[in-house]
């Protein structure tokens, strides 16, 4: 068995997030400085060992104080925790295109375990020789279980912001030609 390394290709990929604001609309953001790393068995994804990380100063929303507030101790703490990293723990495949992965995102020094929905959208020849994997990526995960509580009450009784952030990214990974030595 062989085993390959995939890289990230960050200008056809994206790590994006929603968060509910004011119970009423969606905010959309990303991190535009992101690292993804996997390793297969052969090109089987069933087997992929997956490290991903992302720096909080890259944080964009569109709302250059937004993205300030962001950083700052109210939410991320991005000075004193500048990476959040993901680890994977396990690979399940739901049938021929879609996986469930399993592993640690660690955000503000607490790791937790977090699963996400992989949807393969297959691998291609790029026209200059190499070969490329796409997948879709979402899950769901409760902020305050990494410590970002900040919120606001409104006049109605409800929250600012809610608990819940939707992940939804974009992932184009481009396989090592060299195979990794044992």
């Amino acid at each position: 068995m062989t085993t390959y390394k995939w890289v990230l290709d960050p200008t056809h990929s994206e790590l994006g997030f929603k968060i509910k604001h004011l119970m009423i609309s969606n905010i959309s953001g990303s991190f535009q400085q992101f690292q993804v790393e996997v390793e297969t068995e052969n090109d089987d994804f069933r087997t992929a060992q997956i490290r991903a990380a992302a720096e909080i100063a890259s944080i964009h929303t569109n709302n250059e104080q937004r993205d300030h507030h962001l950083r700052n101790s109210d939410f991320f703490e991005a000075e004193t925790y500048p990476r959040l990293s993901f680890q994977s723990t396990k690979v399940e495949q739901q049938d021929e295109d879609n996986f469930t992965v399993y592993g640690d995102l660690t955000m503000k020094g607490v790791r937790k375990p977090v699963q996400l929905k992989v949807e393969y959208s297959g691998v291609t020849k790029d026209p200059w020789g190499g070969v490329r994997a796409g997948f879709t990526i979402t899950g769901k995960l409760n902020r305050s279980d990494w410590g970002i509580n900040f919120n606001g009450v409104l006049e109605t009784g409800g929250l600012a912001l809610s608990e819940e952030v939707k992940i939804n990214s974009e992932i184009q990974l481009v396989k090592q030609l060299e195979p990794v030595l044992a």
